[in-house]
Parts: C-alpha cells; sequence; structure tokens
C-alpha cells in the first residue's frame, strides 16, 4: 500500500545559485493543481522502464499499487522528503497494465547534488525488479514532464499465430487470424494528419475536457516472423487512443472492413460507430516508448551534476533492433 507520511527535511545546506535553483510553482500530483513552493527547489528528470503487469497504471493511488507510487516511495526513503514536497510529477498517465520503455518523470528538491550516480543507483536499489530509472539528469526550470512534450511514441505488439508464444504473453495480444500487414499500413495512413480524435477516445475518468484534435506524425506497422510491432507517434494521446487506433487496424488486417473505413469513423467523430466495428483491445500489448522534447528546455543547468545513465536495463519485450531485423513498409530492415 502506499504512504504519504511526511518526513523531516534533511539538514543539507539549501543551496540557492540564482543558475541552477529555482523559486516558484509546480503541479501538485495529487490534484494536478500549481502549488507554491516554499523552499528553493532544484529540478530532476528521470527517464523510467516498467513492467506494468503487476500494476494499476501510472497514476498515484493510495488503495492499489502503481508506478508512481512505489516510485515516490523510493524517492521519499533516500531524500527523505514527502511526497507532496517532492511535487512527482510524470509525461503520460498510462493505464494499469500499460508498460513504459520512455516514460518521464520530475521532481525537485531543496538541496543540490554533487553526482548523480550514486543517488540513481540507491533509488533504483529501493525500486522493485520491475521499475527501473533509466536516465537521472538535472533539469532546468522550464522543463516540465508534461507541459514541455513535444511527442509521445507508443507501440502495440500483435504475436499473429495459432499457438501464443507463452514468453510474450504479458507484452503481445494474441491474434489467431491471419493478418495482412500491408492492409493495415494502409489503413494506418488515414490516421496521419491533424484530425479530431474523438471516435477513438474512451470517456476519461478526470475532470478535464481535453481537446480532441490530435496530430499523428507517423504510424508505422513492422513485421518480425509472427509478431507485429504498431509504432505510432503523435503530438497527444487521447484516453485508450492508440489501443482503440489498433484495434479497427487488427479488423482491416484480418478483411473484415476495408482501410477506408478509419476515414468514415474518424468524420463520424462518435465513439458509438467505432464500437459498431470493434472492440477496446487489452492493455498488455501497449507500451509507452519515448516522449520528444522542447529541445530548449532540456538545456542543463549551469554548474550542474553530470546525468547519470546507470546500467544497462532489460525487459523483455524490447529487443535490439540490430536482432529484430524489422521489416518496414518498403520491405527494408530497420
Amino acid at each position: 500500500m502506499c504512504f504519504s507520511t511526511a518526513l523531516a527535511l534533511p539538514s543539507v545546506p539549501i543551496t540557492t545559485n540564482s543558475t541552477s535553483d529555482w523559486r516558484g510553482k509546480d503541479e501538485d500530483p495529487n490534484k494536478g493543481q500549481a502549488v507554491k513552493l516554499s523552499l528553493p527547489a532544484y529540478k530532476w528528470r528521470l527517464v523510467i522502464a516498467y513492467d506494468g503487469t503487476r500494476f494499476s497504471g501510472w497514476q498515484y493511488q493510495q488503495s492499489t499499487p502503481t508506478v508512481q507510487c512505489i516510485l515516490e516511495e523510493a524517492l521519499t526513503r533516500k531524500t527523505k522528503i514527502n511526497r507532496k514536497e517532492l511535487c512527482l510529477v510524470g509525461a503520460s498517465r498510462t493505464d494499469a497494465g500499460v508498460h513504459a520503455w520512455g516514460q518521464v518523470a520530475h521532481f525537485v528538491t531543496p538541496f543540490n547534488y554533487e553526482t548523480l550516480d550514486d543517488v540513481h543507483k540507491a533509488v533504483n536499489g529501493l525500486l522493485p525488479s520491475d521499475i527501473r530509472v533509466r536516465e537521472f539528469s538535472p533539469a532546468g526550470p522550464e522543463f516540465h514532464a508534461r507541459f514541455s512534450v513535444t511527442s509521445k511514441i507508443y507501440s502495440y505488439q500483435v504475436y499473429d499465430s495459432t499457438i501464443m508464444d507463452p514468453f510474450l504473453r504479458h507484452y503481445a495480444y494474441h491474434s489467431t487470424y491471419k493478418l495482412d500487414a500491408a492492409v493495415m499500413r494502409d489503413a494506418a495512413k488515414h490516421f496521419v494528419g491533424k484530425h479530431d480524435f474523438s471516435a477513438f477516445a474512451n470517456t476519461s475518468r478526470n475532470d478535464r475536457i481535453p481537446n480532441p484534435v490530435k496530430t499523428i506524425f507517423r504510424f508505422d506497422v513492422v513485421e518480425k516472423g509472427p509478431l507485429l510491432r504498431l509504432e505510432v507517434e503523435g503530438s497527444g494521446f487521447l484516453y485508450r487512443q492508440v489501443r482503440n487506433m489498433v484495434a479497427l487496424l487488427l479488423q482491416v488486417g484480418r478483411q473484415a472492413v476495408p482501410p477506408d473505413i478509419v476515414v468514415r469513423i474518424l468524420e463520424s467523430r462518435d465513439r458509438k460507430e467505432l464500437a459498431k466495428y470493434t472492440l477496446l483491445l487489452p492493455p498488455h500489448g501497449l507500451s509507452l516508448d519515448t516522449i520528444k522534447y522542447n529541445e530548449e528546455h532540456l538545456i542543463l543547468p549551469t554548474d550542474s551534476p553530470a546525468s547519470s545513465f546507470g546500467t544497462v536495463v532489460h525487459f523483455p519485450w524490447k529487443q535490439p533492433l540490430a536482432e529484430m531485423q524489422c521489416k518496414t513498409a518498403d520491405n527494408t530492415s530497420l
């Protein structure tokens, strides 16, 4: 169970170097609202990988284990700062069962670090084996894990064979129908561009009304034997949008509907129209792979410690591209 007990601040002297500290506001992780920070704060950026199988998503909940909850516990133990003062903010609120290779978060401390390698190693030592901080870096005052984002890349894996590979059962959706990847690529092209994706979004559980207009920069279908990897990059995504888009592409791939059905459903802006043709896919095939940022917001503060990249992290659904020999639309290897 998560905890949020307030702990005493450490006795480390607070640094006030104007080039690397930050006095201002950040986001309350409970309410998503700006809160006034009472102390000078140093901001830190984390790149996080996790196997989402046993977690109820990223976002903090008191009653069930979430990635944010477990990470906050580790940071609290290491920094001796309570979670409200840490102000940990994640870039994407991945759903229950969804994995991540490139989730990004930031938090603040009232003190600076001379080096990050030791604290990076210590935090990973406090985390369970299905969560790892891949990168621990200083961040400037302009950087925000959520609001500095320029695009996000998600992938959904499908295992297209009569018999499921048992080693991929937690990381790929099993399709027993033979899928036509070429036709799926043709259909995926209709998603590219700026569209209203209302028809591909489930009702969000938060109180905010999101902008349904998003830009998809690319939507690739990559093959490696029976494993299909559908990779989509966009300016942002609505609640369960990626899983709904992939679900329709699978219907196209099994030739149950034509490729231009994508255009028709997009133009309808009606979630009920999509429901006529497909159901939502389960979360375990989905992974948050990469988050891209405004380059100016990634500039490190002066006199900051060097970034720490730790040791090589291996998760079972991630394979080196050299080994995958993936085929793209033009049949060349990646």
